[in-house]
């Protein structure tokens, strides 16, 4: 492991233990953890968050990818985002994915496949509305559900990768936070950038592996709807207009939101923060929007 993902693994865990601090489980959602999605049994684990007075009725889901640079995070750090997002209707499910540099690419992605089985195979169970799936996502997260949504809507992107998306998988809507869309060769010279892609990438980070995880070339017109969103500390803020300029171009439906509060102190992500009214309000939107669509 680099000296980087050691340092964001430490950095990050002490942040999040802040930001949730005191949190507890709302007693208006039910919950159903450690779910194994996958046959690591350890690792390939997911929860369903649902609302209590909706508990009989069947709901659309959506699928949290949680961030972390590739290298950071699980479903434990997203628990209370996702059950603020049940709180609004729907069902989420939140799962851990297999971390670099443990795991390379496309450990992610895979496992990300095989949620969307899950869902697909234990829908009636949870009352899951399999017919109206939605993606949130975040950071190095919203790499990866920007990369399988395109893998979803582009045959020939898809041929690059060995799994097969499940039949009847139809992504409606995905939210896209403060990603990481586009990284060029030259950025990945840089070394805390290369320290990542040294660590998530089989090759290291070559010129090949750049362009396989670049979300914005591999667009097509039936790339799903899409809120994309960022705020003025987002240490990621100059990727959101690469991607809102090739979706216009593309003519794909999207709603692209600057939050930003008087002081223009919101950063990287803030919308995992429950504490936060600004956190909240994005949450509100980003569910209002997918509601179009069900």
């Amino acid at each position: 492991m680099s000296q980087m993902s050691d340092f964001m693994r430490q950095q990050f865990k002490a942040g999040d233990d802040v930001r949730d601090a005191g949190l507890t489980t709302p007693p208006d959602i039910c919950r159903y953890d450690d779910i194994v999605y996958g046959p690591d049994s350890q690792i390939q684990k997911l929860d369903v968050y649902r609302p209590v007075e909706a508990e009989e009725n069947k709901l659309p889901v959506i699928v949290s990818v949680h961030g972390g640079g590739w290298v950071y995070g699980d479903k434990e750090r997203y628990q209370y985002y996702c059950m603020h997002l049940a709180q609004m209707g729907f069902s989420v499910v939140n799962f851990t994915y297999r971390l670099a540099p443990e795991f390379k690419f496309p450990a992610p992605l895979e496992d990300t496949n095989l949620v969307m089985e899950w869902i697909l195979k234990n829908g009636s169970q949870y009352n899951l509305d399999t017919e109206h799936i939605f993606g949130v996502a975040d950071s190095a997260g919203a790499n990866t559900l920007g990369v399988y949504a395109n893998i979803c809507t582009n045959p020939e992107y898809a041929r690059c990768f060995s799994f097969k998306v499940p039949d009847g998988l139809d992504l409606k809507a995905v939210a896209l936070n403060c990603g990481q869309y586009r990284l060029t060769i030259e950025e990945a010279k840089n070394e805390q950038a290369g320290q990542l892609m040294a660590d998530y990438l089989p090759d290291g980070g070559s010129e090949q592996e750049l362009d396989l995880i670049d979300v914005i070339k591999h667009l097509t017109g039936s790339f799903p709807s899409v809120y994309v969103m960022t705020c003025p500390q987002d240490i990621l803020k100059g990727q959101a207009p690469l991607l809102v300029s090739r979706l216009m171009y593309l003519n794909v439906n999207f709603r692209f939101a600057f939050y930003s509060d008087k002081d223009k102190t919101l950063g990287h992500v803030f919308h995992l923060n429950m504490k936060s009214v600004y956190g909240q309000q994005c949450n509100r939107d980003e569910c209002a929007f997918f509601k179009d669509f069900c």
